[in-house]
């Protein structure tokens, strides 16, 4: 092998293991995926419990299991019928450092709902080096991406980390390997078959008695990432129908082109098949994932981009296990004073790293390695009130997101958020406390990361069309894991909303839930915001924290053009409640219930806003504290006493905002 094409492969590998794909050329199947096909949707009995007003459901869209590359070099071999098995309350067993199964993993409480979004890249390839009747299984290059092949070369560009070595065997320069796919047809016939393994999973685990115990949603990741920035996202399907095969980054080389054809495949067909997409990570992204449009083009290629985005893209993922993206201080192009609850898991900061701000209108690279510039627009509270600056000039808005958590584990098991008993999310590597605690370097380390959140979805049953509608009407909340259930309404509620049994009828019936468009004639008053919040019940084992605040937090675009930001307590505040390091033992006063209006002395009917509510937690001991805790103080590992984490967290709740846009702003 020649020593340049060795050094273009060190490239492309560098990449690969900062974040599952490098930059690549459209390298297309042949022949490319086909559309949905039409077939009649199998039948499903009506849920008993059923409710107009909406019920609080809660699941996880980001879920890894040995199908996706990254998560099989690990050694995890679990497939999606184990993650379902998991979220719905079985065992499951987990790889122990050794990479055999052994580390037993139960769920505290069943999911509502799931869905498995293995990496689309690459999924042929790992079947195929995978699968012993595979006829290229005993080739040197699957034998080394199973680890048991390590050739001089890749012993020397690689060093001695394992899981490089491995990727370098599955993956080519140019996408895919010739090695691997280059007869005709290989790997197209074998992605489909890992994809209806997929859907057939989906199918098996959905519930459609009227119990409704369980919905499986079928998904896929896209997982482009250029220059080591992430712009994922998780494509979800609204039921069965799908398109032929999955579509990933090495087959749509950018976003627009992923949108364009999942309409052509799904969304246009006129079969039932419907998608909508969900960025994730938005925090990692170097200012790629909420891009503005570049004013040098003509408008109405802007107002078509954003119209494309704005149609399949209804949330984001703005908690996880790769950090949180709600807000983040220190922002130049941010008014309105330091945020305190805003220092939550911010994965990028810890060590003073990333603290650079992208100029206006430009992006940077790196994220994934604790480098490049950071954007404001990184964080889901700067965007959607960019969104509103945006729709002022195009008359759509490209960043109308409700908000979602998942966790984005790798380990099969979906909604595996405990602060107590965390498995880590990387398979083998991350098995055991003394693989996680140790403080490493980059944003990679598991001691930066944490166990991730859950979605939650207000809709009227547990049925796939039902959530679906929701998360497209983005009346959907992010958590941090605690299974809080908070309610957010604007309109004209009565001052006496929080002491009324039918609040929640009043909140639908005069005004607008989370996800919703406040639209205000011009007599009216101001608006009244209505919030209020449950605490997690948690387990018996594991009691949830109780509440300590309910806020509002409020964005708009000055007239400086820069962006401004209000936070107001409505309910509960500062108690006093804290923790012991030592045993995490919690103590101080707090709230199972959380219930308050507020009317914005500062409404402008002239002036769009964005408003959203953030129920916060008394404190609690990060997950790093408690395995610190419980491990000999001689034996602890560097991560014990970092000082790039916080000992403690306070768990949240996140609604997605309530719109406010005066019908003179919007644009042509």
């Amino acid at each position: 092998m020649r020593l340049a094409t060795l050094r273009s492969m060190t490239a492309a590998v560098a990449i690969l293991a900062a974040g599952c794909t490098p930059d690549v050329s459209n390298v297309a199947w042949e022949p490319p995926g086909g559309p949905a096909a039409a077939a009649p949707l199998i039948s499903a009995a009506a849920c008993e419990r059923t409710d107009p007003n909406r019920i609080a459901f809660f699941g996880d869209l980001h879920v890894h299991t040995g199908y996706s590359m990254d998560a099989r070099t690990r050694e995890m071999t679990l497939t999606p019928d184990d993650a379902y098995r998991y979220a719905t309350g079985a065992q499951i067993l987990l790889p122990d450092p050794t990479g055999k199964p052994g580390v037993a993993a139960r769920i505290d409480r069943p999911l509502d709902f799931a869905a498995v979004t293995d990496h689309a890249e690459w999924l042929a390839e790992v079947r195929l080096c995978t699968d012993p009747e595979s006829p290229i299984f005993d080739s040197d290059d699957c034998r080394m991406y199973r680890g048991e092949f390590t050739p001089w070369w890749g012993k020397l560009l690689m060093g001695d980390d394992p899981m490089l070595i491995k990727i370098l065997g599955l993956a080519g320069i140019g996408g895919r390997s010739e090695a691997i796919c280059g007869v005709p047809g290989r790997c197209r016939s074998a992605l489909l078959t890992v994809w209806e393994d997929t859907r057939a999973a989906a199918e098996r685990w959905y519930d459609r008695t009227p119990a409704c115990t369980f919905t499986s949603f079928h998904a896929w990741e896209y997982s482009r990432t250029p220059g080591r920035s992430k712009i994922h996202r998780n494509v979800i399907l609204r039921n069965e129908l799908s398109p032929e095969l999955p579509i990933s980054s090495i087959d749509a080389e950018n976003e627009s082109v992923l949108w364009q054809r999942l309409h052509e495949r799904c969304n246009d067909t006129g079969t039932g098949c419907e998608a909508l997409t969900i960025p994730h990570n938005p925090n990692l992204s170097n200012g790629n994932v909420f891009v503005l449009a570049d004013e040098s083009l003509p408008l109405e290629e802007r107002r078509a981009a954003a119209l494309l985005r704005s149609s399949i893209e209804p949330i984001a993922e703005v908690t996880q296990a790769k950090g949180d993206s709600e807000c983040r201080n220190g922002f130049a192009r941010v008014v309105g004073g330091p945020d305190e609850f805003c220092d939550y898991e911010k994965i990028r900061l810890a060590g003073n790293a990333g603290q650079e701000e992208c100029a206006a209108g430009e992006t940077g690279s790196g994220a994934l390695k604790g480098e490049g510039c950071a954007s404001p627009l990184d964080f889901a509270r700067y965007a959607v009130v960019a969104g509103i600056h945006e729709a002022e000039r195009l008359g759509v808005n490209p960043f109308r997101v409700g908000f979602i958590g998942s966790t984005d584990t790798h380990n099969a098991a979906p909604g595996a958020v405990q602060e107590f008993d965390w498995i880590g999310t990387r398979g083998a590597s991350t098995i055991t406390p003394e693989q996680r605690l140790p403080d490493g370097e980059t944003p990679q380390t598991e001691l930066l990361r944490n166990p991730g959140g859950l979605a939650g979805i207000f809709a009227e049953e547990n049925r796939r069309d039902a959530l679906f509608d929701a998360m497209k009407r983005a009346e959907t909340f992010a958590t941090t894991g605690p299974r809080i259930q908070p309610r957010f309404f604007a309109g004209d509620l009565p001052a006496d909303w929080c002491e009324r049994d039918d609040a929640v009828v009043v909140g639908y019936a005069r005004g607008v839930p989370m996800g919703g468009d406040l639209e205000m004639e011009p007599e009216a008053r101001t608006p009244v915001f209505g919030v209020s919040a449950l605490r997690d019940p948690g387990t018996p084992e594991a009691p949830g924290g109780l509440l300590q605040r309910a806020q509002i937090v409020k964005g708009w675009m000055g007239e400086d053009g820069r962006i401004h930001q209000q936070v107001i307590d409505v309910a509960g505040g500062e108690n006093g409640a804290a923790v012991d390091l030592a045993t995490c033992e919690t103590h101080g006063p707090g709230h199972a219930a959380l219930c308050g209006t507020w009317t914005d002395p500062d409404f402008d009917p002239d002036r769009p806003a964005v408003y959203y509510a953030r129920i916060i937690e008394n404190p609690s001991c990060r997950w790093h504290t408690r395995q610190c805790n419980a491990l000999p103080e001689a034996g602890r590992p560097d991560g014990c006493t970092s000082e790039r984490v916080s000992p403690t967290i306070q768990e949240r709740a996140y609604t997605s905002p309530i719109w406010y846009t005066p019908a003179s702003s919007v644009g042509p």
